[in-house]
């Protein structure tokens, strides 16, 4: 099994285990879009338990040694990249700033929050990647502060194709701790779902608007 697999395997066995990763395929959860999803997925809880947040803090720093190049900065995506990625800068001793999801109405009207640097090295951590809009709109806030974004890593991505697309017109890497098909063989193997609901489950990943609609048809 490579690294990559036993990272994924483990981080999906975290947020089971805390429940920062809900799944219900019979009575899915509605998302503040108004999709129909049979997962929730909150990783902000990560921050409540000690051991498992240093856990997936020292697997930011493994992944982000991978890179290329080295960072010289490290940011958050508002909210939820904030508190690991403080945690990720300071276990490896570099700055630390964020990105707001947009720019402040008061005060200096800042959208990067901290000392960035024209030309800086940055990598960007985000908890959660769904169709990638919230986290790119964090890095073209960084670009636009003229920093040179080398890579984004986030603790899980739903694997949509609409957020590969969206990354494919950027030149640099993004990365994952872990993902959808990582949890749902967890789930699996931790009998947390029942073989037969696996197939619900990869049909909405598929796609998720028209699993949604056909749900809401039955109501």
């Amino acid at each position: 099994m490579s690294i990559e697999s036993i990272t994924g395997l483990k981080v999906a066995e975290y947020l089971l285990e805390i429940k920062a990763v809900q799944l219900n395929p019979t009575t899915p959860f509605t998302w503040a879009s108004g999709l129909r999803s049979p997962i929730y997925c909150d990783n902000r809880k990560i921050l409540s338990y000690p051991t498992i947040r240093k856990s997936v803090a020292q697997a930011f720093v493994d992944i982000i040694s991978t890179f290329d190049q080295h960072p010289e900065i490290i940011a958050g995506v508002a909210t939820g990249g904030i508190g690991i990625g403080a945690l990720v800068a300071d276990l490896m001793n570099l700055p630390f700033i964020y990105v707001r999801s947009e720019a402040k109405k008061h005060g200096m009207g800042n959208q990067v929050e901290g000392i960035c640097p024209e030309g800086s090295k940055v990598m960007v951590i985000e908890d959660l990647i769904s169709t990638g809009k919230s986290s790119l709109a964090a890095i073209d806030a960084l670009i636009e502060k003229k920093a040179e974004v080398i890579g984004m890593v986030a603790i899980f991505s739903y694997l949509f194709s609409e957020s590969k697309e969206k990354f494919s017109h950027y030149p640099f890497v993004v990365k994952t701790l872990s993902h959808y098909d990582f949890l749902l063989e967890q789930a699996v193997v931790s009998n947390y779902l029942a073989p037969q609901q696996l197939e619900t489950l990869k049909g909405w990943k598929n796609n998720p608007a028209q699993w949604s609609s056909q749900f809401d048809q039955t109501l």
